[in-house]
């Protein structure tokens, strides 16, 4: 594959729209679906003040935005993906819904086309075993990361049935839409989330043990270790029902060291799921 024409994205939340975005600005038709044309539709229009941010820092144009936007063309059923080139499912971390999808879009695309998963922990070869074995080969893992038009990292995550031509396709995929791809062993977590859950837990702990509170945590990781934002805050930003069951996901596969201490699990049953539910480890009501 020389060149990536036409693109599915399954999922047009933050992370797929913003997939979505990245093929679109590189001339790519994008085919963005969801469970209804409104909600595919939702997902683009958060793009427009995406691009607004680039181009009020000199990176983008008026006139490119309005035909990058022209080629995302929002779906709520699998109309056009018998044209697609490369097909990325991104969405939520839930395996029951990513095989049904999985499974469902195999059906629709051409014989030569690649599917993605953007799962962030889920291993390769388990998500691909819904796949017909004809189609195993050409299936892959995908890990964009949040935000995926700015974030230059993505993990490429062959299967044990993922063919060497379709690894090297993907990773050339990536680097024509101006992305970093490191190829990364099929493992639960893979390289990222593997080092930032075990830095999560650590920040968990420290709370269940009154070390300090959580904004001088978070303050302690950006003054102390120059992150941009704390893991407390970052956990609030990415979901922290999604953070629990990620880490349920990697104790699974490699024990206790991944076990959540009781204030996450506590806000999780309460409701505080993060920014999008207005409380998690901080309150957003104000």
């Amino acid at each position: 594959m020389s060149r990536i024409n036409t693109a599915g994205v399954l999922g047009a939340g933050i992370m797929g729209a913003e997939i979505a975005l990245c093929f679109a600005s590189e001339g790519c038709t994008v085919l963005l679906k969801d469970i209804s044309t409104e909600a595919a539709q939702k997902g683009k229009d958060r793009l427009s003040k995406t691009l607004d941010k680039a181009i009020q820092k000199g990176k983008y144009t008026e006139e490119k935005k309005m035909e990058t936007l022209e080629r995302i063309l929002p779906l709520a059923d699998y109309e056009g993906f018998n044209e697609a080139d490369l097909v990325i499912e991104a969405v939520f971390e839930n395996i029951d819904l990513k095989k049904k999808l999985l499974a469902e879009v195999a059906g629709q695309c051409k014989s030569d086309c690649i599917i993605a998963t953007n799962t962030s922990s889920i291993p390769i070869t388990q998500l691909g075993a819904c796949l017909p074995e004809d189609r195993r080969p050409l299936f892959i893992g995908a890990h964009f990361f949040a935000p995926a038009f700015i974030m230059k990292l993505v993990e490429v995550i062959p299967g044990a049935q993922t063919s060497e031509d379709t690894a090297l396709a993907l990773l050339d995929a990536c680097r024509m839409i101006g992305k970093t791809p490191i190829r990364v062993k099929d493992t639960a977590g893979f390289v990222v989330n593997r080092m930032l859950f075990a830095f999560f837990n650590e920040a968990v702990r420290l709370v269940d043990e009154g070390v300090a509170s959580v904004e001088d945590i978070d303050t302690a990781c950006r003054l102390g270790l120059g992150h941009p934002i704390g893991p407390l805050a970052l956990m609030d930003m990415a979901d922290l029902g999604m953070a629990l069951d990620v880490s349920n996901l990697l104790k699974e596969s490699y024990g206790d060291r991944f076990r959540f201490g009781t204030s996450l699990r506590q806000k999780v049953h309460a409701g505080h799921l993060g920014r999008r539910s207005g409380q998690g480890w901080y309150d957003y009501r104000k």
